[in-house]
């Protein structure tokens, strides 16, 4: 007797998480939509209009439009509250990276603990059965049989390429994840969506991690301290070094200098803030730790591949060499600008994402 297998499909209220639902619909899975419910209600709300649909804000017309799409559907849909995980693991590193000098990226820990993690582990505690997890990143999954490795590649549409927020899943992840719209471009989602009359068919996409201003979650007390040059000439003051990231130019001025000046280095032993001209930007070796690695083994030696020092930065060739400790050396063979400590440094062999780390 054929028995439907089940799918849970991360909905967000937005048209790639629908356009998943539908699709797999489509392919006969028994669908159930989930929504994780993150939002701190101790955070301010937003004016109206500025919610910008972020990740992070109020729930309420979310979780409306979220029904509809679920009606429209035609599937069950279910709300998995993991506020306090998120919390702990994402708002905790955002905090806790920015009080050191650098700046975090959410979303990767996000993804990697709550959405893939948290999410379908609640789900299962929920009582929830369920055979695979589905979401609408735009990426692909494969196994390698001859590796007998789960692999991570480059969606078909790389301006929507979403693996560089991927690259810290297990194998295990990987092994009950689908990506239905790895194959698909955004311009095809959305006409897929307005085809099957979805409501969230022209829905603007998601612009931040969080709705408000940052300064709403770190919640610091101010902490002055000196702007310096890089001679360590003191060229102005900060209220915290919270308030900047590396290749920020705004509240710079100073230094005797009609040339634009940037940060290039946050020293948060010392509460500095310091600043130079773009081409102080610009370093051709950086070290990353927290080294995950996703598509391949571990390497023995060192390899050469692509890296991609933020989302938008375009790939460059470089050495990458393991180090103890879960650390690596990342020697480039053109310069890189505004290389930012707690950011990923993302490894790729052609569209095979084979992992990262974070920079140090």
């Amino acid at each position: 007797m054929y028995i439907m297998k089940k799918v849970i499909v991360g909905l967000s209220g937005g048209v790639d998480s629908a356009a998943t639902a539908l699709l797999l619909k489509q392919q006969g899975w028994d669908v159930l939509g989930v929504t994780m419910s993150i939002w701190d209600e101790s955070l301010p709300v937003p004016p109206a209009g500025v919610h910008n649909n972020a990740c992070l804000g109020p729930e309420e017309e979310d979780l409306k439009t979220i029904a509809k799409v679920a009606e429209s559907l035609g599937i069950p849909s279910r709300v998995v509250n993991c506020a306090e995980e998120y919390k702990q693991v994402v708002i905790g590193n955002f905090k806790e990276e920015y009080k050191c000098g650098r700046t975090p990226n959410p979303c990767i820990w996000c993804n990697s603990f709550i959405k893939f993690g948290a999410l379908p582990a609640a789900a299962r505690r929920a009582g929830i059965e369920f055979d695979k997890f589905a979401t609408g990143h735009y990426a692909i999954v494969n196994f390698d049989s001859a590796a007998g490795r789960w692999q991570l590649r480059k969606a078909k549409d790389e301006t929507r390429d979403q693996t560089y927020f991927l690259y810290r899943l297990s194998q295990q992840q990987l092994a009950q994840i689908l990506f239905p719209l790895g194959g698909y471009t955004k311009a095809e989602v959305r006409r897929l969506a307005a085809r099957h009359n979805l409501p969230v068919a022209d829905k603007p996409d998601s612009q931040d991690f969080y709705c408000g201003d940052y300064n709403d979650i770190l919640k610091f007390a101010p902490e002055p301290g000196n702007i310096v040059d890089m001679k360590g000439n003191i060229i102005g003051r900060h209220e915290g070094i919270w308030n900047y990231t590396i290749g920020k130019r705004k509240g710079l001025t100073g230094g005797g200098t009609r040339k634009p000046l940037y940060v290039v280095k946050i020293d948060a032993a010392r509460n500095e803030i310091i600043a130079g001209f773009k081409e102080d930007l610009y370093s051709k070796t950086l070290q990353v730790q927290q080294l995950s690695w996703l598509s391949i083994a571990q390497p023995a030696g060192p390899l050469r591949a692509a890296v991609k020092i933020r989302r938008q930065a375009k790939e460059a060739s470089a050495l990458i060499t393991p180090l103890e400790g879960g650390c690596a050396r990342i020697d480039f063979d053109e310069p890189q600008m505004a290389a930012t400590a707690g950011q990923s440094a993302v490894f790729y062999d052609g569209d095979l994402t084979l992992g990262g780390g974070i920079i140090a």
